[in-house]
């Protein structure tokens, strides 16, 4: 895994300071990279390179970068890895072409496949997660890809018509140019009200977007517009997924799933570093261990982060899957506190506001991680591909039952259901758990009655759905001089023809949520320890098949994930495996109205936030007194507001490096 950044135009009369940028540049990112760091200028084009590698395939000098191709032709900085290079440079060979390699990376592979078969057709037969940039020196051509999920990020912008076209795995690489600007985009703002992250091509800074995933963007010598071509369509795999289901027995099916898992994880186990998994003891993570052990002649290094709350703790599970598949297991207990301490760095971690809450484990298991292996393999993507979800089926059978019932009722009902607090919903689940054992499973329940009770007012389907995954229902209400944009499930979704209600979410949150939450969490939480984070489920192909698979071999009697499950049973027993999924949280609401409450009390000050003026005070304030007297839980929507307020601190209002320091001191 690597940083790349760099720029073409903009102020090139002093060749130093053009260098000195670059370099800073590059330094801003080492962490992604702190195996070898160089940069690459060609004054006479204005364009310039910076790169930063974590070695994990070819640790030789051979693989370093910036790298020009065995022509001269192109020079390319590259993050990722395209886990079948091998087999891409079989396919050269039969075709003719036999470079004198320098080593064995990937990265000089790839650049002889896009000098025998050109971008696009090279993206094409090239499998893995990556972001690049590539010049091409005989057309004077910058070409910007991201892979097919969107695993690996990468920004860009021009600002100001006359300023340097600017690109970067990470904003903090683009925000230390002298031409970037730091003008935040208060539409983008409402977006992050909304999902708590925010999605391509948006984000924070004006001027500057997010590549979506899939696609490619060329901007050619002079011209002042570059134009994005797409080279795979999640959306489209969908549609001709569903259109051309599997025909196959359930055991048919299952094998073929195992043939698919086992070719894109076997390719993911391949590096010349120490390699490991993460392992939560869930489906997904286990699936993929269990793999990883059958493929492997030693036992797999698995790692587990372990809380003391009874209600956030998975790593018992994890230990008892681990045991039982035979894996080299590490867990580590944290602290409440050692939790919390995470606080501080996350505005530097996610240089634009990010507030999945979930980042903060997810890092702690990456550090751990980190001090045994140098690459670690995820479960991440399971829930989007086979149906893992429990809003899935919620949002289907709510939708189903409210469709047919006049509006008038809708309304009655949902009155009725907020004239009870939720503090007394929970209290009712508590007392009917003896009778009624399913609603004792239901965590927050008086809270999700709230939050779903206006979702009885949707036209349709899809606006249900958008509810139900929306923290802020009218951000543009709280962000000052801000107008939403739309997004993928607010106006810009793709038609997804041939798609019913739980098909059409699942292909949503792998088109948005997945790269631009999902994904953002593992790859920043991994890379500041610079770990290599893989995600086997995403291979492109295994993605192709499991849109294949009907739905029916995904949710079954209720049951989430069903395939995946007949397939682990295999390896793993049942009772391991088969409980309430708890996902990878923290108790967050109780922080804030605790160890947390004075830290959050300083940000959402009144008085501070009516001079910063993005956001009106009322609504945050009446948030913030509600949740502090626990007459509602409402940690999600305080910390998209919480990271966002630290963000600005950290990020604009030059408070310079002992800023999180301060925060610390008040954690």
């Amino acid at each position: 895994m690597c940083g790349i950044a760099g720029f073409v135009g903009g102020d090139w009369s002093k060749r130093n300071a053009v260098s000195a940028t670059l370099t800073s540049m590059s330094r801003r990112i080492q962490h992604r990279g702190p195996d070898h760091s160089d940069i690459w200028l060609d004054q006479g084009a204005r364009v310039g390179f910076a790169h930063d590698r974590l070695a994990t395939i070819d640790l030789s000098r051979a693989g370093n970068q910036p790298m020009m191709s065995h022509s001269g032709r192109y020079v390319i900085v590259y993050n990722g890895e395209i886990y079948n290079h091998r087999s891409v440079r079989d396919e050269l060979a039969l075709e003719g072409i036999t470079p004198n390699w320098n080593g064995h990376s990937d990265t000089e592979t790839l650049l002889a496949g896009i000098e025998a078969w050109g971008v696009r057709r090279a993206l094409e037969r090239s499998v893995g997660m990556f972001a690049l940039a590539l010049w091409d020196r005989a057309e004077r051509t910058l070409t910007l890809a991201r892979d097919r999920l969107g695993e690996k990020p990468l920004y860009y912008g021009r600002q100001h018509p006359t300023g340097p076209f600017l690109f970067g795995s990470e904003l903090k690489a683009l925000a230390v140019h002298p031409q970037f600007r730091r003008e935040i985009d208060r539409g983008a703002l409402t977006l992050l009200l909304r999902y708590n992250y925010i999605p391509a091509p948006f984000s924070i800074y004006r001027g500057i977007r997010k590549l979506p995933a899939g696609k490619f963007l060329t901007l050619r010598d002079g011209e002042a517009d570059s134009v994005v071509e797409e080279f795979w369509s999640g959306a489209a795999v969908a549609e001709a997924g569903v259109a051309n289901p599997l025909d196959a027995s359930d055991n048919e099916a299952i094998e073929q799933l195992e043939r698919h898992l086992e070719m894109a994880i076997g390719n993911q186990m391949i590096a010349d570093v120490p390699l490991g998994a993460f392992l939560s003891g869930g489906v997904d993570s286990s699936a993929v261990v269990a793999v990883m052990q059958k493929l492997s002649s030693r036992p797999v290094k698995t790692f587990t982060i372990g809380f003391h709350e009874a209600g956030f703790n998975e790593a018992e599970h994890a230990k008892a899957v681990a045991r039982h598949i035979g894996t080299e297991h590490t867990e580590l207990y944290v602290t409440p506190a050692e939790a919390r301490s995470i606080i501080p760095l996350l505005p530097q971690m996610y240089d634009e506001p990010f507030a999945d809450s979930s980042q903060i484990p997810t890092h702690l298991v990456a550090a751990l991680a980190r001090e045994h292996v140098t690459v670690s393999l995820s479960g991440d993507g399971g829930d989007e591909l086979f149906g893992g979800y429990n809003r899935y089926l919620l949002t289907s059978r709510l939708w189903r039952r409210i469709s047919s019932t006049p509006k008038p009722l809708r309304a009655a009902a949902a009155r009725a259901l907020t004239a009870v607090s939720p503090a007394a919903w929970t209290m009712i689940a508590d007392a009917a758990g003896d009778v009624l054992p399913g609603m004792a499973r239901v965590n927050r329940l008086g809270d999700k009655v709230h939050k779903g009770a206006p979702l009885l007012h949707s036209e349709t389907a899809a606006e249900l759905y958008s509810g139900m995954i929306s923290l802020w229902r009218n951000p543009e209400a709280v962000v000052i001089g801000a107008i939403e944009p739309r997004s993928q499930a607010t106006g810009l979704t793709p038609p997804l023809e041939g798609l019913d209600e739980i098909e059409r979410m699942m292909a949503l949150d792998m088109l948005g949520y997945l790269p631009d939450d999902i994904l953002v969490k593992v790859d920043r939480a991994s890379m500041a320890v610079s770990l290599e984070s893989r995600v086997p489920f995403l291979d492109h192909r295994v993605v192709e098949f499991a849109w294949r698979l009907p739905l029916h071999m995904k949710i079954r009697g209720g049951q989430t994930k069903w395939i995946l499950r007949q397939l682990l049973y295999r390896n793993v027993p049942r009772e391991l495996i088969d409980r309430p999924k708890m996902g990878f949280g923290i108790p967050l609401g109780a922080w804030l109205r605790g160890p947390l409450r004075d830290w959050a009390e300083a940000l959402l000050d009144e008085g501070r936030l009516r001079s910063e003026g993005y956001f009106r005070p009322e609504p945050i304030r009446r948030m913030w007194e509600a949740h502090l007297k626990g007459r509602v839980d409402e940690q999600y929507r305080l910390w998209g507001v919480l990271m966002f307020q630290s963000w600005l601190d950290a990020n604009v209002h030059s408070i310079d490096s002992a800023a999180p320091q301060v925060m610390r001191a008040a954690i």
